[in-house]
């Protein structure tokens, strides 16, 4: 009883959560998302400074928490600590090691295109800018798809992974890949 006098409340709970996690119970998830999500996509977007960079950091941060919290120990401190300590790791990750680029340095579009293009529409809606044309032809076609889902339509990389159904690592892989040899072709 003495614990809870000093503990704050909200810090008890995401700690039975997690401990709650570690044993398999998925809706403990739930519970700490409810309680965190969009504080943590506040955090990540200070850091990230673009909204759907946050919001994959923090898709990344309950993945990686539901993962590990078999190694969450209380006495090295508290649950809040570590779940926002995950989710600053992943932000850096992304900002050092994807090194992403602006999506407008590149001409993409005379019309917008929408949601519901499939990857080579979008690609006829492009704008007369041959080279770029040219560049984006000798990818292999769903490489260039890819790319053309995340830099014309914005879609972030777990978007296009749940939309293709691939997994993310192959997605982000593809996306540096691809954006090399664009440069290089472009240079």
């Amino acid at each position: 009883m003495a614990m809870n006098a000093v503990v704050p409340p909200k810090a008890t709970d995401i700690e039975t959560a997690l401990r709650d996690c570690a044993s398999g119970d998925k809706l403990a998830l739930k519970r700490i998302y409810d309680a965190e999500a969009a504080r943590m996509i506040g955090v990540a977007q200070r850091l990230l400074k673009r909204r759907a960079l946050a919001e994959e950091a923090v898709q990344d941060a309950f993945v990686l928490i539901w993962r590990h919290a078999t190694r969450f120990d209380p006495q090295r401190g508290a649950g809040l600590t570590w779940i926002y300590a995950i989710l600053r790791n992943r932000s850096l990750s992304i900002l050092r090691d994807e090194k992403r680029t602006e999506t407008t340095d590149m001409p993409v579009a005379e019309e917008t295109a929408s949601e519901e293009d499939d990857p080579e529409t979008v690609m006829s809606k492009l704008s007369d800018a041959k080279a770029l044309r040219a560049c984006l032809e000798t990818l292999p076609p769903q490489r260039r798809g890819i790319v053309l889902l995340a830099f014309v339509q914005g879609l972030t990389h777990g978007e296009i992974a749940g939309r293709l159904k691939m997994p993310i690592g192959t997605v982000k892989s593809w996306i540096r890949r691809s954006l090399i040899s664009l440069k290089e072709c472009l240079g």
